[in-house]
């Protein structure tokens, strides 16, 4: 009677995070319909409002986002690297590529020294004066956010766009947006079972409704009991984790261990009733290439005996 009471009280607003997710999915959908030829003289706008100009496509690549660094290496120019952030691990083959530092306000000399013909920032405040400073030094420079399912199409075809690779770039957002779609349709009409996805535990943060996990959860079928906070990560108080009351929690295998034998954690109903269960979180970076495997694979996770093949 609980969880029944639970689904119908939260119906609409399933439905309507439902729509979220299917409008995120009609973005993918419509970017990868064009097929126009690669053009020899590429425009684009970044994320600062910059028009930036390519003549032809790049030999020599410093990416500063470890999800444009996944992004590149999906549409086939991952091999022109020579620069990354210390947060790049996947694909493996990043590891060999020069390590130039966090990402935010980067030592520009060092990523001079790598000789770029472009250079890929996140769109941050932080990252504004690097941005002119490189293009000072006559490096063709872009700054994107790729914090939503949205951006993962935008940004993707823009960097088809830079690299000259805009058919692999359509491949991508195809491919992607089509799993997105048929893990939406097998979860859309099945029970949504509330759901903390812990982050970090002093102080606890939790995945909040700024996310891309968060409409990723969605549509593997499930309902943030943070969905309300707009910030991506917020820090919450265990008193009010407790009144939120979740069916399940999500978190990593180390830290499931941890939480089944904490006292403290096991006054959590979810906890108590070994309702933790272990999502791999190596996808936090943003949403990449693998975002649509990723809600496929945490559907499985929340779904098992529905999803199973």
């Amino acid at each position: 009677m609980r969880r029944t009471a639970a689904v119908s009280r939260h119906a609409s607003r399933t439905r309507r995070g439902s729509a979220r997710a299917i409008a995120a999915l009609a973005v993918l959908a419509l970017a990868a319909c064009e097929r126009a030829p690669v053009p020899a003289h590429s425009v684009v706008t970044d994320d600062f409002g910059d028009t930036i100009a390519v003549a032809s496509p790049p030999r020599r690549i410093v990416s500063l986002n470890p999800t444009t660094t996944e992004l590149l290496y999906a549409i086939g120019a991952g091999g022109r690297l020579v620069g990354r952030t210390t947060y790049d691990r996947i694909p493996a083959e990043v590891q060999a590529v020069p390590d130039l530092g966090p990402g935010l306000r980067p030592n520009v000399e060092a990523v001079l020294a790598t000789r770029p013909d472009l250079v890929i920032l996140y769109a941050s405040q932080d990252n504004r004066d690097a941005a002119r400073r490189l293009r000072a030094a006559h490096v063709t420079t872009v700054s994107y956010k790729v914090d939503r399912i949205a951006d993962f199409a935008r940004v993707t075809e823009a960097l088809g766009r830079l690299t000259g690779d805009t058919a692999a770039a359509r491949v991508t957002i195809d491919t992607v947006g089509r799993t997105l779609a048929a893990t939406l349709a097998r979860t859309m009409g099945l029970p949504h079972p509330r759901v903390f996805w812990f982050l970090w535990e002093s102080p606890l943060l939790a995945v909040g409704g700024g996310s891309f996990l968060n409409e990723m959860l969605k549509v593997a079928g499930g309902r943030n009991v943070y969905d309300s906070l707009p910030a991506p990560s917020p820090a919450v108080t265990f008193e009010d984790l407790l009144r939120r009351d979740p069916d399940i929690v999500l978190a990593s295998a180390t830290t499931r261990a941890k939480m089944l034998a904490d006292p403290k954690w096991r006054t959590l109903r979810a906890v108590r009733k070994g309702r933790v269960l272990v999502f791999d979180t190596t996808i936090v970076n943003g949403p990449s290439a693998r975002v649509g495997a990723s809600a496929a694979s945490l559907a499985r996770v929340l779904h098992p005996e529905a999803m199973k093949e």
